[in-house]
């Protein structure tokens, strides 16, 4: 009897064997040796794949062991087999499944670049399968092979996070073309999250690069005036407090803290004599003083933070009624951040110590700023503030 390619395609390896043993009875190359030679056995699966006319040697070529990996999941061996040419002779590399838990075995070991996956299958069907290993892997993309019938169905594994699906009988193109989209989407996915990752570093070596220039030029008011330096420090607590009371975003909350941290630097160029002189100043002396704010804003404002720090700064002695200082702006013309830092920053130089006197405490501070609520500070703040200290037992260092 003449065997056809037929008799052994589909066929697992003992029963190739077999056939060859009781046909072959001579060295002559018959069409079975010939089907064996031209062909690739796969191992994993035992599955006779017919090659594409050429000598191939077994062990796949280097540029085909890089190819993307499409895992058949199939409960019908022929389907499985003819996919696996079709998709072999497109450069893929394919490994097969005849049902959801080998599938779902196989992506503990192996995990594929796309999964093909029949709808009606014994045991579990496809939408099962579909949900366990979205679980799993939920970028993985996955094809959904169904019936004309089914196409209703479909719409149920679109929801669920499924690329697509192809309906059968199976246009080889159409369902080449979906892989290739899908695998293209895939790719733009990740380089998407490669691309947010990188700008997350960016983000991070700009905030440490930030909070390095901010920390420097505090060290430079420490180191000329400690009382300035720790009186920074305690209205950075103070408002960083305030804000979290208040609600506001973790950015914003950062941009205050920067800022608190160096919100007297325009102190660096009052004499030494007036910042640490016991007694009154003199109005001429005070005069000196008030315009820190504004040196401070021309130190800073040339340099790219991520937040608005130079005009906090500037701003944080403003007042609600326009009478405080550099610009005499009001209300809402005020910064959110500069309205916050101008509670914490009373409440802390009331509360502690001075050269020029000793410390009022915080209830003599506490009363200050109640007391002038919505006339000097921001209402809110104020009322952010008192709640701190006389409901949460709040204390700053």
């Amino acid at each position: 009897m003449s065997l056809k390619d037929k008799d052994v395609l589909g066929k697992n390896l003992t029963e190739v064997f077999n056939i060859i043993k009781e046909e072959t009875h001579t060295f002559t190359e018959n069409r079975v040796m010939k089907t064996l030679r031209e062909g690739v056995v796969d191992l994993s699966n035992h599955i006779l794949v017919t090659g594409d006319g050429a000598e191939r040697d077994e062990k796949m070529s280097a540029e085909q062991q890089t190819s993307r990996k499409i895992l058949v999941v199939d409960d019908d061996r022929d389907f499985r087999w003819t996919m696996g040419n079709v998709l072999q002779a497109a450069g893929y590399r394919v490994i097969q499944a005849q049902d959801g838990k080998e599938a779902m075995s196989l992506l503990e070991k192996d995990i594929p670049d796309l999964v093909l996956l029949d709808h009606r299958m014994p045991g579990q069907n496809g939408l099962h399968v579909a949900r366990d290993m979205k679980q799993r892997i939920p970028a993985l993309p996955i094809v959904i092979i169904t019936a004309y019938a089914e196409v209703a169905s479909a719409v149920d594994f679109l929801k669920m996070g499924v690329y697509d699906y192809v309906a059968k009988p199976v246009d080889n193109n159409d369902l080449i073309f979906t892989i290739k989209r899908a695998l293209e989407k895939q790719d733009l996915v990740q380089e998407v999250k490669h691309l947010e990752e990188e700008r997350r570093q960016s983000v991070e070596r700009l905030l440490k690069a930030a909070q390095d220039t901010v920390h420097a030029i505090a060290l430079t008011v420490e180191i000329r005036d400690p009382y300035t330096a720790g009186h920074q420090r305690g209205v950075v607590q103070i408002a960083c407090a305030i804000a979290k009371e208040m609600s506001l975003s973790e950015h914003q909350i950062n941009g205050i803290r920067m800022a608190g941290i160096i919100h007297d630097i325009g102190k660096i160029s009052v004499p030494a004599e007036i910042l640490s002189k016991p007694g009154r100043i003199t109005e001429n002396e005070f005069g000196i003083i008030k315009a820190h704010p504004q040196i401070a804003y021309d130190i800073l404002k040339g340099i790219d933070f991520p937040w608005p720090v130079a005009q906090i700064v500037l701003q944080h002695h403003e007042r609600m009624d326009g009478s405080g200082y550099p610009q005499g702006i009001l209300g809402e013309e005020i910064l959110t951040e500069s309205r916050i830092l101008a509670v914490a920053d009373i409440v802390e130089a009331m509360a502690s110590h001075r050269p020029y006197r000793p410390a009022l405490g915080i209830d003599k501070a506490l009363e200050e700023i109640s007391q002038n609520r919505g006339i000097l500070y921001d209402p809110e703040a104020v009322d952010a503030c008192l709640k701190l200290f006389h409901e949460k037992g709040y204390r700053f260092n």
